[in-house]
């Protein structure tokens, strides 16, 4: 008799969004926490002094590294919407994915993963035209970057027709609409501020693959890493209790990569 298969999950944040004399985040108390670190790009965030040390920090402390493009929006931190057109989109992404790939060039270390940012991100969720210009832009520098985002979305049926790895995502700490998008930040209930409510959520969704919508409904739940936001005060304590809990349950923390390997995906 065969044993069951020991779940695996990896653990993602948002890094390197301070600005000059602005510092956002905690991210060298979060790092040692996490497997992979969704580093900004300089559009919605960063510029190129901390984006050097994001990603010299998260190589010493052994978390793979992925580029966060957004759009162009420091004042809205790229969470407003932009009317963009297809082949902007693109270059927007290749020259993100770009200038994070000559840092991690230049500290020895391999870029794993794009994860598109705020509103480029939940746009590219619903509309296939954005999703396949994300995509476009990815696969026409290295075909082998994984692309997060949420399961049945858009932005990975985009990347599966560009030949592209993909990695499913879940938030620990965001509510759920029933159709499995994201409850927009302006409603309420939409950010869970709970730890132990969002540690319960995740653990249940690795393990029998629902989660509760913010109507009370169960729904399909699915995912290969768990987002963690990073910029809060709270952040690095939930950060420390949600990978004790996971170890805890017996649920084995591993690089986004390494999921996606072992799956088939690449």
């Amino acid at each position: 008799m065969t044993a069951p298969k020991t779940p695996s999950i990896d653990l993602n944040c948002d890094l390197g969004e301070s600005f000059g004399n602005y510092k956002c985040g905690m991210d060298e108390e979060i790092l040692p926490c996490i497997t992979s670190a969704n580093v900004a790009c300089g559009f919605h965030a960063s510029d190129p002094l901390v984006m050097q040390k994001t990603v010299r920090i998260a190589g010493e402390n052994h978390v793979h590294i992925g580029a966060h493009p957004g759009f162009q929006d420091l004042v809205g931190f790229g969470r407003r919407s932009m009317s963009l057109p297809a082949e902007e989109i693109t270059a927007i992404v290749e020259y993100q994915i770009g200038a994070l790939s000559a840092f991690c060039t230049a500290n020895g270390v391999r870029l794993q993963h794009v994860k598109p940012h705020g509103a480029l991100y939940n746009m590219a969720v619903k509309d296939s035209v954005i999703a396949e210009a994300i995509c476009e832009g990815i696969a026409a520098i290295d075909k082998h970057l994984i692309l997060l985002g949420p399961a049945h979305s858009q932005l990975l049926l985009a990347a599966e027709k560009y030949g592209l790895p993909t990695a499913k995502e879940f938030f620990a700490d965001r509510a759920y609409e029933e159709d499995g998008t994201l409850v927009p930040r302006s409603k309420p209930g939409a950010v869970i501020g709970n730890q132990a409510e969002a540690i319960g959520r995740v653990i249940k969704m690795i393990k029998e693959g629902t989660v509760t919508a913010i109507t009370g409904k169960e729904i399909p739940a699915e995912a290969d890493s768990i987002c963690i936001h990073g910029d809060n005060p709270a952040a690095v304590a939930f950060a420390r209790s949600i990978h004790d809990a996971l170890q805890t349950e017996g649920i084995r923390i591993a690089p986004m990569d390494d999921i996606v390997r072992s799956a088939g995906g690449c």
